[in-house]
């Protein structure tokens, strides 16, 4: 009697585990959910624009795409509702402010449009002219002036000269650090950052070593005697002509 219960329970177990596996097998995946941000690959994000808006020299789109709607932004191109587009090298910002839209985004791609859309209007920018204007900015922010005249700065109370800056990169990496400089060129909004490039009258242009690039959400004018308190990162590589061996990240301005 034991032995015929035994082996009912075995052939009870067989069935169910089978029937499970049925099911298992028929049930359809399950969406993401339309709420998840898409994540950024490091090569490209592909989508259906959703919404589109200019500003600021850039087109914002929301894209829905397999992982979910998301909000990128590329220089400024003619897209429309409907189209896919693909945006090439993203770079994620959190809790990015546009001040332009006057508009905060949780999460937002900036990157180059990569394929031009399918039913462009006639006469729009090609793909070629769209990532020329896009690396011509990167490139604008990325260079300094080539000549500001004569600069002789205080250096700030506790802080470094911009020539110990680089002098120093090494043991400075990942540190915060303030330096006092003259504004010699601002660029506001290039990927989600004011960029400014900062001289004190040290270091030469022979060792590259005058010029200081800061990333900031704060805003300056050319010819402003500021402090600046960042901190120090290395051989930063941001693609499109973003690339600096040292890089103030974060900083907060002061005068």
């Amino acid at each position: 009697m034991k032995v015929l219960v035994a082996l009912g329970i075995a052939a009870l177990f067989a069935a169910v585990s089978t029937a499970l596996l049925d099911s298992k097998q028929a049930a359809p995946a399950k969406p993401a959910p339309a709420s998840r941000p898409a994540p950024a690959s490091s090569d490209s994000v592909t989508g259906t624009v959703l919404e589109t808006m200019d500003s600021g020299g850039y087109t914002y789109m929301k894209l829905k795409t397999n992982g979910g709607d998301i909000w990128s932004a590329v220089n400024q191109a003619k897209v429309k509702k409907g189209q896919t587009v693909t945006v090439a090298s993203p770079v994620p910002m959190e809790n990015f402010e546009s001040k332009t839209l006057h508009r905060k985004f949780d999460r937002i791609l900036f990157g180059t449009l990569a394929a031009a859309p399918a039913k462009a209007p006639a006469g729009g920018p090609s793909q070629e002219e769209v990532r020329a204007a896009m690396v011509a900015q990167h490139s604008a922010a990325a260079s300094g002036p080539s000549d500001v005249g004569q600069i002789k700065v205080p250096r700030a109370e506790g802080g470094k000269t911009v020539a110990e800056i680089f002098a120093d990169r090494a043991a400075l990496k990942d540190k915060e650090i303030a330096v006092r400089g003259k504004v010699v060129k601002y660029t506001p909004e290039v990927m989600g950052k004011n960029w400014i490039h900062l001289r004190d009258g040290s270091g030469s242009r022979e060792k590259k070593d005058d010029d200081i690039t800061v990333t900031t959400t704060g805003t300056a004018a050319v010819g402003d005697v500021v402090v600046v308190r960042g901190v120090v990162k290395l051989d930063r590589d941001f693609g499109a002509g973003y690339s600096y061996p040292v890089l103030l990240e974060n900083a907060k301005v002061t005068r």
